[in-house]
């Protein structure tokens, strides 16, 4: 990842949208995936995915760290990057954090941030991006909100000192371009690609859809 931080007020810096992930972001929930965890995030990958969240957290380490190394694997195979979720990078140097901790983050080469609003953008320090959630209600947490909505997320965004993805009930391609409409860089999936009976074409309508919406220097940040 290549870019550099820019001097936002507050003294804080923003990350370059190329150092961040962006486009179409996949989350994996093997207890919902139509088929096996590692074909479903394969054909994402084929319709054209480059950053997968790896979740899973209620798994051993051992196994989680063996899922890791076979997704990193076919992620290599397409210049893809695999971030996982919660402080333990797994071996790797990619990690998701919760709003809840821990703070100060740690120093790794990429670090997310989970927010639902602008106190919890506040708090963020070293973080390279935040997801914003629940942008509309959403089959996974059912009840967990309210919902943003496009308006609510377009106020956190302009607020927000990294580049943010929209997170929540993101399913359709009218739903991506109005995330990109107010102002995100991408759109975390979870259900609408572990559901799908065709995730590679799935990936590919929600991608489709981001490009048309998104701003050239947005775009250039999905390579």
């Amino acid at each position: 990842m290549t870019g550099a931080r820019a001097t936002v007020p507050g003294g804080r810096t923003r990350t370059s949208i190329r150092d961040c992930p962006a486009g179409v972001v996949l989350l994996t929930d093997r207890r919902v995936a139509r088929e096996p965890l590692v074909d479903v995030v394969a054909g994402a990958l084929g319709g054209g995915v480059r950053w997968v969240v790896l979740r899973e957290k209620d798994l051993p380490r051992a196994e989680r760290l063996a899922l890791a190394v076979e997704l990193r694997a076919i992620l290599a195979g397409v210049g893809g990057t695999l971030i996982v979720a919660g402080p333990d990078p797994l071996d790797g140097d990619a990690v998701h954090l919760p709003a809840a901790g821990p703070y100060p983050p740690p120093r790794l080469g990429l670090v997310g941030r989970s927010c639902h609003d602008a106190a919890e953008l506040a708090r963020l320090t070293t973080e390279d991006y935040a997801t914003l959630s629940p942008v509309l209600p959403t089959r996974s947490k059912p009840g967990y909100g309210p919902p943003l909505g496009p308006e609510g997320l377009r106020e956190l965004v302009a607020a927000s000192p990294v580049p943010v993805l929209a997170l929540g009930g993101i399913e359709t391609p009218d739903h991506v371009s109005a995330c990109v409409d107010a102002g995100a860089v991408g759109v975390a999936v979870l259900g609408a690609l572990m559901r799908a009976p065709d995730p590679a074409a799935t990936a590919a309508t929600l991608g489709s859809a981001f490009e048309e919406a998104a701003p050239t220097a947005t775009r250039e940040g999905t390579q």
